[in-house]
Formats: structure tokens, C-alpha cells, sequence
């Protein structure tokens, strides 16, 4: 397993990452309109952009395959104050989940927040994402529950954060 900086290259592969585990993780969550609009077409032409404007890593199995990916940076919404950062996204395909990948894929986000001077951090789950206890396990707090449109339905979006993602690494450790 190798954790790296993703390249423009590797749009495709996380494009592939993402769509597939949005299919397996949202189904009967998600309306099937939304989630037959995501093709791996369009997410690359969007992962192509963001790979060269935001910290995205990607793991790769043994083969050299992407397997998963994360990315993130400075909070967006504007919305909590408390928290600086923000880890935008955490995908890692069925298969290869529950094996400690999604730590290893925090950590160089972490580690480009603290570059940043960014020491807090939050994410947005929706609410009926099972994978959300990962990040309780993680030691996030709850921080608000939103709600969220997505093709006409309205869902829960459920806000961790962390006030001190130092405090993160230790944590991880022992996790």
C-alpha cells in the first residue's frame, strides 16, 4: 500500500474511485437520478481541476491501482468558526475499507493543514452514511446536524469536528 500526492494523471482513477463508491455507499440514500448523473466522464473533468487547485492524495494497492483518496484544505462554508479546516472528501472502495486505509488518508491532509497553520478541522457526513462512526471513533465531535437537498430530496448532513487535529494524530495512533 502507498499513500501519495495525486497527480493531474490520476483524475480518472479517482474519478473511477469516487462514482463507484458513491454507487455502493448511497444507494437507497441518494436519489438514482443523482447518482446516475455522476459518470466517471464528468468527475474526472472535475477531479482534473481540483487536483490542481486543492491537497488530493491517493492510495494505491500493491498492483500501482487507485484504491482510494482524499482531499481537503481551508474550511469552506464560512459557517464555523472554531473550525479552520476542512477534509472534503474520504473515498475508499468496498473491497479495501475497514483495513486502516482512511486513517492513512487523513493523516497528509492533517499534515497539509498544519503547513497551513490550520490546527482544527471539521467534515461533513450525511447522517445515514454508516462510515460516519469512523469518525466518531476518531475522536470528531458532532458539531451540527444540517440539512441538504440533493436531487429534489432533503437529507441530514451531520458536521464533525476536531478543535485540535495535533491532538488527531496522537489519537490515531492508538486507534
Amino acid at each position: 500500500m502507498k499513500i501519495r500526492r495525486a497527480a493531474v494523471k490520476d483524475a480518472e482513477s479517482v474519478a473511477i474511485v469516487q462514482v463507484d463508491t458513491w454507487l455502493s455507499t448511497y444507494e437507497h440514500i441518494v436519489p438514482d437520478d443523482y447518482l446516475s448523473s455522476m459518470t466517471y466522464e464528468n468527475r474526472t473533468q472535475k477531479w482534473k481541476r481540483l487536483i490542481k487547485e486543492q491537497a488530493v492524495y491517493v492510495a494505491e494497492d500493491n498492483e500501482g491501482d487507485i484504491i482510494g483518496f482524499s482531499n481537503g484544505g481551508q474550511e469552506r462554508s464560512g459557517n464555523y468558526p472554531d473550525y479552520e479546516g476542512e477534509l472534503y472528501a474520504l473515498y475508499v472502495v468496498k473491497e479495501h475499507q475497514r483495513k486502516g486505509l482512511g486513517k492513512q488518508l487523513i493523516k497528509p491532509i492533517i499534515q497539509e493543514l498544519n503547513k497551513m497553520n490550520i490546527q482544527s478541522m471539521l467534515v461533513l457526513v450525511l447522517a445515514d452514511n454508516e462510515s460516519r462512526v469512523f469518525y466518531e471513533k476518531l475522536g470528531a465531535e458532532k458539531i451540527n446536524t444540517k440539512e441538504i437537498e440533493v436531487s429534489g430530496k432533503t437529507l441530514d448532513e451531520v458536521v464533525y469536528g476536531w478543535k485540535d487535529i495535533r491532538g488527531l494524530l496522537k489519537h490515531m495512533k492508538n486507534y
